[in-house]
């Protein structure tokens, strides 16, 4: 129970509630507001996908589809670089260099394949990345990782998998080519509007919604120095939101001996700060780090 101070009690007087007075003051009519005029107008739906957009928008799949499995994703990629270096390998009669460019080929099959991570508990290098926010551990997903260096471009494509199946692809976009005035998400969003047609507007973020699938645009620009395309399956991605709120972990709560030191009454301890070394005793006790030597 909270004490009743000096300091509490000259407040109740400043206030007029040290004692009951003989008559009490009418309390004032509340203020009637009228709350049409303060509320927020309501947030314009964008215009549906037109089947234009629904058609550039569906160039992100770029020859793959959800559902794949990993096995899948990998034939049909050997089957992309099967076409790229055969003409590459055809243009050339230096036998030591066809073997040079089917070597190469291999080298990136093998390259996508060993990037393979499943998000089991481990820690790894990319929960601290640009794709941070589009996994979570325990749910059953991996990751399969793709640079897709041609045709000037050098960007890299992320497979997302839920159970197994492919269910979202992120494309990390090259920005390097930008002028630093026009490298901003605000400019991103014009030219991918300009492209696909209006798209649900939020900060950092413009999202196209059809029955198949949804798109994202995503700002990276102060974090990571990029931008992302993201393409998923809407039914899969509900489902995995719910199981992640599932499995997330309990929230950790203050140490209670920690908090038996820590008084937020102000009225008896104005200056948290008098208790900071009362509150370094006991993290060090928690520790194992034992007792702060006395003061001689």
């Amino acid at each position: 129970m909270r004490r009743f101070t000096t300091r509490t009690l000259l407040f109740s007087l400043l206030l007029g509630l040290g004692a009951a007075p003989a008559i009490a003051a009418p309390k004032a009519a509340p203020k009637v507001t009228d709350t049409k005029e303060k509320a927020a107008p309501p947030k314009k739906a964008p215009p549906p996908v037109s089947a234009e957009g629904k058609k550039k928008l569906a160039e992100l799949y770029a020859g793959f589809k959800f559902g794949m499995t990993k096995e899948d994703v990998l034939n049909v990629l050997r089957k992309q670089l099967d076409q790229k270096y055969e003409e590459r390998i055809k243009a050339t009669t230096d036998v030591t260099a066809q073997d040079r460019l089917r070597s190469e080929k291999k080298g990136e099959v093998a390259r996508v394949s060993q990037s393979f991570v499943a998000f089991d508990g481990k820690r790894t290098g990319w929960d601290v990345s640009i794709i941070e926010d589009e996994f979570a551990h325990h749910t059953g997903e991996a990751m399969l990782e793709r640079w897709e260096n041609s045709n000037g471009k050098n960007q890299r494509r992320f497979f997302f998998f839920h159970d197994g199946k492919l269910y979202k692809m992120f494309v990390s976009l090259d920005v390097s080519i930008l002028p630093e005035d026009k490298k901003n998400f605000e400019t991103f969003a014009k030219v991918m509007q300009g492209q696909y047609g209006a798209g649900d507007v939020e900060p950092g973020l413009v999202t196209w919604r059809t029955d198949e699938f949804h798109v994202r645009a995503v700002d990276k620009l102060r974090t990571y120095d990029a931008l992302g395309l993201v393409i998923e399956d809407p039914r899969e991605k509900k489902a995995l939101v719910a199981l992640r709120e599932a499995k997330a972990p309990p929230k950790k709560e203050t140490n209670a001996v920690i908090k038996s030191v820590i008084d937020t009454d102000d009225s008896d301890h104005p200056n948290i700060k008098q208790n900071t070394g009362a509150i370094d005793a006991v993290i060090r006790a928690q520790e194992g780090g034992g007792s702060p030597p006395k003061k001689k």
